[in-house]
């Protein structure tokens, strides 16, 4: 079978896929009969699971069906509650806002596949790019989705936190400082939750490999949901500032390169666009007060993704080094916390 020949679902039954995919072609009007005609593409990029096309030849062969599969990483059920994040994924279907589920199986699903191509690094930084992503982002914050509208962010980090210290050495737990980190979760906490704060239902993964164009329209769809919840939008913007400076495709997907980190000006356009697209006009103030948040949020989102980072390089298998990742992220946070928060 092409999909045993690659390695690609070891620990979960292959029969089980076998059937999803099976039905799927046939309520197209499709055959798969031989497992061994499917094509197989990885797709690279991906850091909590493992993602790959599947192409099929339609009944008269005219074309090629092709769907997504996705196949959970090992482990990472201690950052999300799979079954949320599934009815999330259904919930954003229903919107418009994303691919449909096709079918379901004991370790992955199969999606729809989109056909538009997922951004690279650099789009992010194309202005017309951004102003797309901006106004897309404002209507994904104001969906109306299931759950109270509470802030997730600072239980899932003291969770996290919690999970590292079970999981880290004693080196990585000292060289990390996770004993005394409770402390500054709070501080965050306390300094950022004093004024009103804007909460939507927030992305808090929006990478460039999570955001999918389509070229003829210039339309945006925003993907995978795993990570999403309620939370302030200032934070899923900066979660999106930081994302600017990493390249998931280069030789070093690890390494992050924070002289790419947008400037003052580019961040103040993206703000007031992102303020401007519900048709409401900001002042320079409250666009300067928004930019102002968003940075301070820096610092939640450096802590969020150094913990994934260290629980990461324990749990996960994908080759990816998620320890260096982590350091980078908490050598990020020492570094700016004085200027943003004051000593």
């Amino acid at each position: 079978m092409a999909i045993k020949a690659i390695g690609f679902i070891e620990g979960c039954l292959p029969e089980d896929l076998e059937k999803v995919l099976v039905s799927v072609a046939s309520e197209w009007g499709d055959v798969v009969d031989d497992m061994n005609a499917l094509q197989v593409i990885p797709l690279k990029g991906a850091m909590t699971n493992e993602v790959y096309q599947l192409n099929w030849p339609t009944r008269n062969g005219d074309h090629l069906r092709k769907v997504l599969v996705r196949i959970y990483g090992e482990g990472v059920d201690v950052f999300f509650n799979r079954d949320d994040e599934i009815r999330t994924f259904e919930c954003m279907s229903k919107h418009g806002q994303g691919p449909r589920l096709l079918g379901r199986f004991p370790d992955g699903r199969v999606e729809e596949f989109i056909h538009a191509r997922t951004l690279s690094s650099a789009d992010l930084r194309d202005p017309e790019i951004s102003a797309i992503i901006a106004a897309k982002l404002r209507e994904f914050h104001n969906l109306d989705m299931p759950g109270a509208r509470n802030i997730v962010l600072w239980d899932r980090v003291r969770n996290w936190l919690s999970v590292a210290k079970t999981l880290c050495s004693i080196k990585d737990k000292k060289e990390f400082g996770l004993d005394t980190l409770a402390e500054e979760i709070s501080l965050l906490e306390k300094e950022l939750s004093g004024d009103y704060q804007d909460i939507g239902f927030c992305h808090n993964d929006l990478q460039y490999g999570n955001i999918m164009m389509d070229e003829e329209t210039r339309s945006i769809t925003i993907i995978d949901y795993e990570y999403s919840s309620y939370n302030p939008v200032a934070y899923d913007l900066a979660n999106h500032f930081c994302e600017m400076v990493a390249n998931y495709h280069s030789e070093k997907p690890h390494f992050l390169d924070y002289r790419k980190y947008p400037g003052l000006e580019e961040r103040q356009r993206f703000v007031r666009i992102y303020l401007s697209s519900a048709g409401y006009k900001p002042t320079d103030a409250e666009v300067e007060q928004f930019v102002d948040k968003v940075e301070q949020y820096t610092l939640a989102n450096h802590l969020f993704w150094g913990l994934w980072g260290i629980i990461s390089g324990y749990v996960n298998k994908i080759e990816f080094d998620y320890i260096e990742y982590a350091r980078q992220r908490f050598q990020q946070y020492w570094l700016r916390k004085p200027a943003l928060l004051g000593s």
